[in-house]
């Protein structure tokens, strides 16, 4: 096999890893360090998942904090590409926006924090170790 071919095996292999690879290493992760998972309940998507509820701070109907599946995919993907093209300057702004993004939710649901912050070290930990474990394989 040539080495491009190699490369682009390789390539994508890190991003299907790490990207399918780190829900369970998350989850996993959470249930190690023994974090809840919101201070509220479980709610129903409109696509008929369960997904967690924050509870507000006025007592209003909670609202399911949505994105989070994707939020973690894409996460992954830029962190592993951004290590595989020997550019770790953009995983700054990968965590930057997810901690801006999430920031008002956050501040209103302390009780949040840690769960997002083990979640979030947990992902990019293991989107990480897939970007370097493929680049010393090339």
């Amino acid at each position: 096999m040539s080495p491009a071919v190699v490369t682009v095996l390789v390539t994508c292999a890190a991003l299907i890893v790490s990207v399918l690879g780190g829900w369970g290493v998350v989850s996993l992760v959470l249930r190690w360090a023994r974090v809840p998972e919101t201070p509220g309940q479980r709610g129903t998507t409109p696509a008929g998942r369960s997904a967690p509820v924050l509870s507000p701070p006025d007592g209003a109907v909670s609202p399911v904090l949505r994105g989070g599946t994707w939020i973690g995919v894409l996460e992954r993907l830029a962190t592993t590409g951004a290590i595989l093209a020997g550019h770790a300057a953009p995983i700054g702004v990968v965590v930057a926006v997810k901690g801006l993004g999430r920031w008002a939710a956050l501040r209103d649901n302390p009780g949040s924090t840690e769960r997002f912050i083990i979640g979030t070290l947990a992902s990019l930990t293991w989107a990480g170790a897939c970007g370097l474990l493929a680049v010393v394989w090339m």
